[in-house]
């Protein structure tokens, strides 16, 4: 894993120290993501510029070093990521008498282009990739991102200057930086907790979307074109449906599954897994260890709070695979000191609080190994998350009885959360949900919305955003704008919706960051392009049956764990943010939200800010994730005023 930076600037043409400094300052900005090598290359003619920082995994050495260029000389590439079909395409090339200098995946990926081309080649990767390749004979730049956004890459142009970067702080260290912030993007931000792509929080700065190729050639503006699209995935597998016994789903997906897992073995540094217990991480870990010599590697995080910790469960499961297991038990003084580090960490606002746990198993694991196989993604393939049977059965619910259902919203409201916890508190462990009180007022205010509201409504963490933004921008809205196929049923039509936002922009970039800041290379095998492309085929009698979630996924663990380690009520990968903030948070948490700040700053209404801290701090409502959210904003907000800024050499504007 590494980072990745460069420059096109016309303005510089022929300045190659200049050049080299700027692209060596702006990948050294990123050597948490690669610590162990990094380099430069710039074409002077063209005022183009390409830094690199390497986390060195396969073919250690110096052969792997990046910038590299190809065998004709043509082709430049600097290169984030991993391809584990790389050995067979190798093969294919040394079959047509290629001859390879070293063995890294990246010289694959280099002589692959020199010979077929890009677009062809990156439809033929199996991997996770953020890619520059530099074409020296008609100066033209090739920004490819994987499939599904596994792998991070930034991209603005601001007149005649074009940056690109694996993060948005290599930006921070070209002289003519001039960050704007984006309203629009902080009220995105706000509902959904991230900033949805192709969006950043600065004007002018674009995250490119998974499944796509950015050109940059000389004159001409930037084009996107797509090389893989999850729409057309979703069309394909409404008209392809696989007709299946059970036996064979299970055979099929657990032939896949295993493929995907031991590709991501391969690594010359020693590699490991996070493991929480739940389904999806333990299925990974479970078919890591039947192509495993030794034990492997296993990693968790626990809490001390009750609802929070499944530390517990993963000892169980890492005890049955006989794994090497490692845990560590969070501190409410651990997680402080993280949250002092998430501006830095992220670039711009994210306030998904499980980045807290993220990145602790994350330093914890990396003092183990350099490589961790993570269960990311099963929930959105195989229809995981409670909110996707919740919606469809309040969706029925609103369509057929809606007298009914604003009555039943009336009658949770009458108890605070509180008071519906401890009324939960009668029932065993095994059955009763996390947070019971919160969940069901969130319910409450679903049930006030249209059908067609449900889904947004569940992931929107504020959702009258003009009350919360003084200037009352509108909001981004790509996630509310996009539409599944028609022909998808209500549960495929929220999975379509997080695996083309939630999981890129929040899951995903968590992971990224966070493991990335620790130099941790962390690997996804459940988002393998091949089994998503599965998945989707599969009809819903193999996700949700019975009442159960993940169905074809717990058949295929069953072959391995018994049931009776993993079947329990989903957690998620949370945090106790909530109790936090009364208690060991709250004195970080309160000159962030102070009136006075607010209202200076301009940015938020401090009216309804101030109105549901003091609501939270009583106990009768938890609004933690809106809170996080503006905590989160204020965070970064007071870390981006402390940066010093580089004088520039010439002033720019942006060009929106």
């Amino acid at each position: 894993m590494c980072g990745l930076a460069g420059i096109i600037d016309a303005r510089r043409r022929g300045d190659e120290g200049a050049l080299t400094l700027i692209a060596t300052a702006m990948a050294d900005s990123l050597r948490h993501r690669g610590p162990d090598d990094g380099g430069t290359w710039n074409d002077p003619k063209s005022g183009f510029a390409l830094g690199f920082r390497r986390l060195s995994i396969i073919d250690l050495s110096p052969l792997g070093h990046q910038p590299m260029i190809s065998a004709s000389g043509r082709w430049v590439i600097a290169y984030n990521g991993e391809i584990y079909n790389y050995r067979e395409l190798r093969r294919e090339l040394e079959a047509k008498g290629h001859v390879f200098c070293g063995h890294s995946d990246t010289e694959v990926i280099l002589e692959c282009c020199a010979r077929w081309g890009v677009d062809a080649t990156v439809r033929r990767l199996i991997g996770m990739f953020a890619i520059a390749l530099w074409d020296r004979s008609n100066c033209t730049l090739f920004l490819v991102r994987d499939r599904l956004g596994i792998k991070p890459l930034y991209w603005a142009q601001f007149g005649q200057l074009f940056l690109f970067g694996s993060e948005i702080k290599a930006f921070k260290h070209h002289p003519d930086w001039r960050p704007e912030i984006d309203r629009a993007a902080l009220s995105a931000f706000l509902r959904y907790s991230y900033v949805p792509a192709p969006y950043s929080i600065y004007r002018g700065v674009h995250k490119l979307e998974p499944g796509h190729i950015l050109t940059v050639a000389p004159d001409k503006e930037p084009v996107v074109s797509t090389y893989w699209s999850m729409a057309e995935v979703v069309e394909n597998g409404i008209k392809k449906r696989l007709d299946l016994t059970d036996a064979e789903a299970i055979s099929r997906l657990d032939a896949l599954l295993r493929d995907a897992v031991g590709r991501r073995m391969v690594a010359d540094v020693p590699l490991g897994a996070f493991l929480s217990g739940g389904i999806d991480s333990s299925t990974v870990v479970a078919l890591m260890q039947v192509q495993s010599a030794r034990p492997v590697r296993t990693f968790s995080i626990g809490f001390h709070e009750m609802g929070y910790d499944e530390a517990g469960h993963a000892k169980m499961v890492a005890r049955h695979l006989g794994t090497d297991h490692t845990e560590l038990y969070v501190q409410p003084g651990q997680a402080l000191a993280v949250i002092e580090r998430l501006p830095m960490i992220f670039d711009e606002p994210f306030a998904d609080p499980s980045q807290i746990p993220t990145y602790l198993i994350s330093q914890l694991t990396r003092g183990h190994v350099t490589v961790s196989l993570s269960g990311d993604g099963g929930d959105e393939l195989f229809a995981g998350y409670n909110r996707y049977r919740v919606a469809r059965s309040l969706g029925v619910l609103a369509e057929k009885n809606p007298v009914l259902r604003r009555a039943l919203s009336s009658a949770i409201g009458v108890l605070s959360p509180a008071a519906w916890d401890r009324l939960f508190s009668v029932v065993p462990n095994r059955f009763r949900p996390a947070q019971p009180g919160d969940k069901l007022h969130k319910l409450a205010a679903i049930l006030t919305v249209e059908p067609d509201e449900i889904y947004h409504r569940l992931v929107s963490h504020w959702d009258d955003n003009p009350v919360l933004l003084p200037s009352g921008v509108a909001p981004l809205a790509p996630v509310r704008q996009a539409k599944a196929n028609k022909k998808c049923d209500k549960i495929e039509a929220m999975q379509y919706l997080d695996t083309i936002s939630y999981l890129p922009d929040d899951i995903l970039t968590k992971v990224d960051r966070a493991s990335m800041a620790v130099a941790l290379e962390a690997r996804v095998p459940l988002l393998d392009h091949r089994v998503v492309e599965f998945a989707w085929r599969l009809p819903m009698k193999f996700k949700i049956r019975g009442g159960e979630t993940k169905w074809l996924l717990r058949q295929v663990l069953e072959k391995y764990v018994p049931r009776r380690l993993t079947a329990r009520p989903k957690m998620g990968f949370g945090v106790p943010i909530d109790s936090w903030l009364r208690g060991p948070l709250r004195d970080w948490a309160e000159p962030l939200l102070a009136q006075d700040r607010l209202d200076a700053e301009g940015y938020l209404d401090s009216a309804p800010v101030r109105q549901k801290w003091r609501e939270h701090l009583s106990g009768h409502r938890n609004w933690q994730y809106s809170l996080w959210g503006v905590l989160m904003f204020q965070a970064w907000l007071q870390a981006e005023q402390c940066q010093p800024r580089i004088e520039p050499s010439a002033p720019i504007r942006a060009v929106i």
